[in-house]
Parts: C-alpha cells; sequence; structure tokens
C-alpha cells in the first residue's frame, strides 16, 4: 500500500501528466480525485462519492448563477450591445491620440459588466474593434494588445463568473465580491486607458474631431447595457436579490430588450441557448472534477500539511502572500484561469485565513493574479482566442503587444495589496 504521505504529490504528477497528454482538466481531477480517493478510503466510499457529489454541484442554487450570467453575455452578443459600446466610446474618446484604443478598453469594461468571462470579451472585441483600428492605422502589435488586455476585464468587473465560483469554494458571499470588484475594475479601465497614452499615444493617430451633440445621441444606443448593469449590481448592493436572483434576472431582461429591439428572433435565442449550455458544461464539469479532487486532498490533509509548512518558513504574512501570489503567475503559464482558481484555491486558502487576510480582499487579488494567466505566454488564453480570429497576426506579435498592460496589471496589484481598502470599503456600505 502507498504511504498516505506520497498519495498528494503522486494525485498531483498523474493530474499534470494527463493535462500534458491533453485530458481535459476536469475529467483528469475527476480521475484523480476517485482514484485517489479510493486509496485512502477503498473503493466503495469512492463510487459512493462519485455517485453523489456531481448531482450536488450540478442542483446547488448558489451556482445556477452561472449559466444564467453566460447566457446573458451570450443574448447581449447576439442582440449587438457590443458594438454599441464601442461605437458611442468612439465617439466620446475618438478624437483622441489612441483614441480608438481607449474606446476598446471603454467597450470591453462595458461588455464585461454584462458577461463575465474574459474569452468571450476578448473574442468579441476582436471581431468589432480589430478592424476599425486596422482601418485607422493602428499597429497590430498595440490594436490586439489592447484587445487581449481590456479582455481581461471579463473576469473582474462584476459579475465575474471566476469571482462567483471563487465564492462557491471558499463559502464566501458572492455578492460582496461581485461588488468588492467594481473598484479595483474601474481602477483597471483607468490604468489601461493611461497605459494606452503613454506608451503608445505619440505614435497613434486622431480620430474625427469631437461633436458633443453626437457624443450625447452615442449614449442612446447604450441604455440597454447601463439598465442591466444597474439591475444586477445595483439589486445586490441593496439587498434586493441575491446574485443567483440577479442572474435570472439579468438573463431575462436582456433577452426581452434584444426582443423588443427587434435584434433577437426566437431561433436567436435557441442558438444563445445551445451556446451557453454548452459553456456552462464545460465549466460544471471542471467544478465537479475539482471537488471530487478536493475530497482526495482532505483525506490526505495536505491543505493542513501545506498551510503548516508555509507558516513555518516564517516568512511574514506578506512574505507568505507574495510567494502564493508568483506561485499563481507561474502556474498562470501552463493552466487557464478557471482552472487555476478551482485546483489551487482550496489549497492555499487556509493560509491566507491562518494569516489574518481577508477573504473577500484575497478573492479580488488572486481574480486579479489569474488574469496575468490570459495575457502571459505560454498559455495566454486571450493571446490565442484573438490569434484563431486574426489568423494573420502572429502569436509573438500579440505578446508584444501586451506587455505594457502587463507591467500595468502588476503595479495596480502592488496597490491593492498594499491598500486593500480600496478593495473592502465598497463592500463594507451594502446593505
Amino acid at each position: 500500500m502507498i504511504p498516505i504521505d506520497l498519495l498528494a504529490p503522486l494525485g498531483f504528477a498523474a493530474l499534470f501528466a494527463m493535462m500534458i497528454l491533453r485530458v481535459p482538466v476536469g475529467i483528469a481531477m475527476g480521475l484523480v480525485g476517485v482514484f485517489g480517493f479510493a486509496g485512502v478510503a477503498g473503493l466503495k466510499p469512492a463510487l459512493n462519492l462519485l455517485a453523489q457529489s456531481p448531482i450536488r454541484t450540478i442542483t446547488d442554487f448558489n451556482l445556477s448563477l452561472i449559466p444564467f450570467f453566460i447566457l446573458m453575455g451570450v443574448l447581449a452578443t447576439n442582440s449587438g450591445m457590443s458594438r454599441e459600446l464601442f461605437q458611442a466610446g468612439r465617439k466620446w474618446f475618438g478624437h483622441l491620440r489612441g483614441g480608438m484604443a481607449i474606446s476598446t478598453i471603454g467597450a470591453c469594461a462595458g461588455f464585461a459588466a454584462i458577461c463575465g468571462s474574459s474569452v468571450a470579451t476578448a473574442a468579441t472585441m476582436t471581431k468589432i474593434a480589430l478592424p476599425e483600428m486596422k482601418r485607422a492605422g493602428y499597429p497590430d502589435e498595440v490594436s490586439t494588445g489592447v484587445v487581449a488586455a481590456g479582455g481581461t476585464l471579463g473576469i473582474l468587473i462584476p459579475p465575474s463568473v471566476v469571482l462567483a465560483v471563487y465564492g462557491f469554494i471558499t463559502e464566501q458571499d458572492i455578492g460582496k465580491l461581485f461588488i468588492a470588484g467594481m473598484v479595483p475594475g474601474l481602477l483597471a479601465v483607468l490604468m489601461y486607458m493611461g497605459t494606452v497614452r503613454i506608451a503608445h499615444g505619440r505614435r497613434l493617430p486622431a480620430g474625427d474631431r469631437f461633436v458633443l451633440r453626437e457624443a450625447l445621441i452615442s449614449l442612446r444606443g447604450i441604455w440597454a447595457v447601463m439598465l442591466l448593469f444597474l439591475a444586477i449590481i445595483g439589486s445586490i448592493y441593496f439587498g434586493v436579490a441575491t446574485a443567483t436572483e440577479a442572474a435570472a434576472v439579468g438573463s431575462f431582461l436582456t433577452a426581452a430588450i434584444g426582443f423588443a429591439r427587434g435584434r433577437l428572433t426566437p431561433r436567436g435565442l435557441l442558438d444563445a441557448l445551445v451556446e451557453a449550455l454548452r459553456t456552462s458544461v464545460a465549466i460544471y464539469t471542471i467544478l465537479i472534477g475539482a471537488i471530487l479532487f478536493g475530497y482526495f486532498l482532505a483525506v490526505t490533509q495536505s491543505p493542513q500539511k501545506i498551510t503548516a509548512w508555509l507558516v513555518a518558513l516564517d516568512l511574514g504574512a506578506y512574505g507568505t502572500l507574495a510567494l502564493i501570489l508568483v506561485f499563481f503567475v507561474l502556474m498562470g503559464c501552463i493552466l487557464d484561469a478557471m482552472a487555476m482558481i478551482i485546483l489551487l484555491v482550496p489549497i492555499v486558502f487556509p493560509v491566507i485565513t491562518q494569516l489574518g487576510f481577508d477573504p473577500i480582499w484575497f478573492g479580488v487579488i488572486i481574480v486579479m493574479t489569474v488574469e496575468l494567466g490570459l495575457i502571459t505566454p505560454p498559455v495566454g488564453m486571450n493571446v490565442f482566442v484573438i490569434n484563431s480570429i486574426a489568423r494573420t497576426i502572429p502569436i509573438t506579435t500579440i505578446f508584444r503587444g501586451v506587455l505594457p498592460f502587463v507591467i500595468a496589471d502588476v503595479l495596480r496589484l502592488v496597490l491593492l495589496v498594499a491598500v486593500p481598502w480600496i478593495v473592502l470599503w465598497l463592500p463594507t456600505t451594502m446593505r
């Protein structure tokens, strides 16, 4: 029989080996979890676990917000809301040097507020903003870098699917996590816009002159996005609805607005439901696999052993936090954002609570750290999404373009670690 202290390292080795062999991460975690649990507790308890965990996960009320938010993003895309955001941004910022890039970041932020997915935000804006910037004479590395970085706003600006999963794993209030992400999300938007001006402003063209009347008229096109954002975040902030209830209302309103404006058809609704179902199934598969893997870690007492080891290093609270964040950045080179949150947070979360850090604050900080993995090599999910659509632009060009935004992300992360109040202030005012 294998000693229990060796089971966890062998489990992680098996997990990464399967991932290298291109086994889907959810399936890989589930297989290691079940067989590892069987190695400690026996085959019958492991099979009982396999029978019960998927049902409990799928029927969990708090997790039902995931398919609702995904559906809302798909419906918003099919209804043309993302294009209206970009056009409004052009009217307000297009006259500046680099104004179209700034407009793209603003549109990414607006779309993130009703989407919750970084990959979806990057893919949508690649189709809308990239051709416009190319026609305006923007270098490829600038235009693709802006879209890739802007896409990362999808997992920070609420409603965020990744923040919701973090809340589920750590048993934190998802509504508070959403509200906590608002100020850091706004800070990210401002810093990205500033990065465009500082890093590229002088060599980027200016657009047409600013016309106040046209700018004000453009706001009529984004009323739907503003209404949806206020309905979701406002209801959560004022305690009118839970995050799950707000997600359901948001999906219904998005569909209703799409039909009322004549931009959504019954066929379009069916296509949106199918697409949302596919994405939701993929996320639930990862979640179920992670829960099974989590039971394996629990019976081997791995989180407790890792907590004791990190505390014994005597690096201090912030030294240990820095070590964890660096580890997440490195893991971002080989894992996607959702896999990192689901796989690693259950391991490091006991350390964070023992060191006295606020779990809501840590949720925002770790999601920001995960953001870096979306635009850094070799995985860089947003980069590969852009490359799959704009096939003539080399991946190396896109990675060069995101470098200034990576620097901005690191500076923002340092600021929010140094001043936790920036994250925690708004949740303390909730009703």
